[in-house]
């Protein structure tokens, strides 16, 4: 399992160099983008094509060649691989087919945009991409409104605006949202603003929504106090209910913010 760069053919270690070399045989996302990789240092290592739509089948010609006492390297187009990338079924496969699985550490969206976003002393919440339709993301995002840790999305650039819109909507707009694109390549920006206006800040120039990004929230606002009633009738209705539901009448008996009610009900189920 080898890094590869992000954008800048430099990001790659010599480790890695060595054993892109050293192997028999490179399963890629896609060859034809890998090849510009292999040929700008010079490695003429034969590839074999592993992306989403043939990675069981790819999976068991990896086994086969193994078995026959090849060596082969995987790689992404970009990153880690399976990261939020082909890979990760492929890996199961060999596993269980006895063979030693080796990471080759090095370059990942995630971890370069995080160590400059200042958000990541307390760990994070890493969900790769949200879900393409509105409405499914909508329900992710809500399921995470609670997360007392920063939250790292994946997007690409023909979904970028409808996802800092949902992420908006339903997140708090006193939370802060770095949005980072085009790591480590020519038009590479990082930037950090309050969450209420990253929709008009993408707006402003359509360049910056060229490119692939990494979009980090800060984490979840301290939750508002609760006064005994409402944490009563919350627990009772929990016992019954689902947690939106729960919240939402909670709500209205005790005249209190239902955001509040929400984080606290997540509190709740998640110590039971």
């Amino acid at each position: 399992m080898v890094a590869t760069p992000l954008g800048n053919l430099a990001d790659i270690t010599l480790r890695a160099l060595e054993v892109l070399r050293a192997v028999d045989v490179i399963a890629a996302e896609d060859t034809r983008h890998s090849r510009r990789l292999l040929d700008a240092h010079h490695i003429g290592t034969r590839l074999l094509a592993l992306h989403e739509h043939n990675e069981q089948a790819a999976a068991g010609q990896l086994i086969r060649l193994m078995e026959a006492g090849q060596h082969v390297a995987l790689i992404s187009d970009a990153g880690t691989p399976a990261i939020s990338d082909p890979g990760s079924r492929a890996v199961t496969r060999v596993r269980e087919a006895g063979f030693r699985i080796v990471p080759i550490p090095g370059a990942c969206a995630a971890i370069a945009a995080l160590c400059a976003s200042g958000f990541g002393e307390s760990g994070f919440h890493f969900s790769g991409f949200l879900p393409t339709r509105s409405s499914a993301r909508r329900a992710a995002l809500e399921a995470l409104r609670a997360e007392k840790v920063p939250l790292v999305f994946y997007e690409s650039p023909h979904r970028i605006a409808e996802c800092l819109a949902d992420i908006a909507s339903v997140l708090e707009a006193e939370r802060e949202i770095v949005v980072a694109r085009e790591l480590t390549k020519l038009h590479e920006q990082v930037v950090r603003l309050p969450l209420a206006k990253a929709v008009s800040w993408l707006a402003v120039d359509p360049n910056r929504s060229r490119g692939e990004f990494v979009l980090i929230v800060s984490a979840a606002p301290p939750s508002e106090g609760l006064d005994a009633q409402a944490e009563r009738v919350l627990r009772l209705l929990l016992a019954e209910l689902p947690v939106k539901t729960a919240a939402r009448l909670a709500a209205r008996i005790c005249d209190v913010p239902r955001n509040a009610l929400y984080a606290r009900a997540l509190e709740l189920k998640a110590a039971l």
